[in-house]
């Protein structure tokens, strides 16, 4: 995230902390889809991160004063989501796994074939990325998926940046292991 796109995040966060509705509903349209993106790979379902998607933005809501900045908001907002995620999978043991959601998706802008190409080497990466350590798969995601710098994954994990670096290094390793004995390239069809 650009310096400017986290600027119109503060400046945003002090209009909620305002309690100016316009402002929360911005931050919200800026960043639900990629909350519920990472909350979805976290806990497996559909309503349940949706569900974790609206209480963080409650809780955005009600400590938009207290924000210190010794983070983007990004990670701010992420946190807090990963934080009500682990709360909840605590509580609930039963969480409902779906692991083929995203292998259902198309990009139409793909021909047929290259569609299924991509959904099988998707299907498998996925396959990899599962047998990976909690820990493990849980900084591909920051790293990979929500393109979170090593610094910004500390403050979400709440662990020091030498320890994500770790983490970063032993799960690249051990998912290249795993893609290597499922006959999977680096590459993309």
């Amino acid at each position: 995230m650009s310096g400017s796109e986290n600027a119109r995040d503060l400046e945003l966060l002090a209009g909620v902390a305002r309690n100016d509705r316009k402002a929360i509903a911005l931050l919200y349209q800026r960043h639900h889809l990629r909350l519920y993106r990472y909350l979805l790979r976290f806990v497996k379902s559909e309503a349940v991160a949706e569900e974790l998607v609206n209480e963080t933005f409650i809780d955005v809501w009600r400590a938009a004063d207290r924000f210190e900045g010794r983070s983007q908001v990004s990670s701010w907002i992420i946190s807090i989501g990963r934080n009500k995620a682990i709360s909840l999978l605590r509580k609930r043991s039963d969480a409902e796994l779906d692991d083929d959601y995203a292998s259902g998706l198309e990009d139409d802008s793909d021909t047929p074939e290259v569609t299924t190409l991509k959904q099988d080497k998707a299907a498998a990466l996925r396959v990899c990325i599962n047998k990976l350590s909690d820990e493990h798969r849980e900084v591909i995601d920051l790293v990979y998926y929500q393109e979170k710098a090593i610094k910004e994954i500390a403050v979400i994990l709440e662990v020091p940046e030498n320890t994500v670096k770790t983490r970063v290094f032993h799960a690249r390793k051990k998912l290249s292991e795993h893609m290597r004995k499922a006959g999977l390239d680096r590459g993309w069809p």
